[in-house]
């Protein structure tokens, strides 16, 4: 085993990095000591995460993650349909003018009233109901899901919530996994604004191939993720 592998894989930091990142995280500059330990070892990771069929990569944003190969041994999913959206519509707000305004903070209540406003209303209660009418509680339904979903792009590291205060949060560079078809584009906030109302969606597993999938045809599942309710879902 080469001497820089065998020293990344016996540092004590490794267990819980290789977990995170098997488990779908974004690790990004917010997160110091191990973003400095991903900068270091980069080479011989990349080389060991090529045995599981998967790539580490070192996002243009300076963010890391594992992008799993057809042929991967690590489990893999996609994201549900709302997540998608709502992803699209944190890169939007990312990009936009109102984050330094706020400091780069932003409320749950803020987030749900730009998916209102942005995407098409009746697809978003379809992603509740088939059925759904747009009922008062409809939309309480809907604003569980987004605080579930929430939660979700959380524990993959797009966002965090703020000490103490479960209902505001700060956006991470790791949401332009949802912007990677637009990172060129002349107008980033347009680009962004037009896959939204499009109801577009960036396959993650796939960035690379730049295809783009309608809500119908993503599956309801979460990145590495049981369907089983957590203790931050039921919150």
């Amino acid at each position: 085993m080469p001497v820089k592998l065998a020293q990344a894989l016996s540092n004590p930091l490794f267990p819980n990095l290789d977990s995170q990142l098997r488990s779908g995280r974004h690790v990004g500059m917010d997160e110091l000591e191990n973003h400095c330990f991903l900068m270091d070892f980069q080479e011989p990771l990349e080389t060991f995460y090529r045995r599981y069929h998967v790539e580490l990569i070192r996002a243009p944003e300076g963010f890391f993650y594992l992008r799993p190969r057809s042929s991967t041994l690590i489990p893999r999913s996609v994201l549900s349909e709302l997540d998608m959206i709502l992803g699209k519509i944190l890169c939007y707000l990312y990009l936009s003018p109102e984050r330094l305004n706020n400091q780069g903070i932003f409320s749950e209540q803020e987030l749900y009233e730009e998916l209102i406003t942005l995407s098409d209303e009746k697809k978003l209660f379809k992603c509740i109901n088939q059925r759904s009418t747009g009922s008062d509680l409809d939309k309480q339904k809907l604003q569980e899901r987004v605080r579930t979903s929430l939660n979700r792009l959380r524990r993959l590291g797009m966002v965090y919530f703020i000490e103490n205060d479960k209902q505001k949060f700060v956006i991470n560079a790791a949401v332009f996994r949802f912007g990677a078809d637009i990172r060129h584009d002349e107008d980033l906030p347009a680009a962004q604004l037009r896959l939204i109302q499009q109801g577009e969606a960036v396959d993650l597993l796939n960035p690379e191939k730049m295809q783009v999938f309608t809500p119908n045809d993503l599956p309801d599942e979460t990145p590495n993720e049981h369907r089983t309710q957590t203790k931050d879902e039921e919150e």
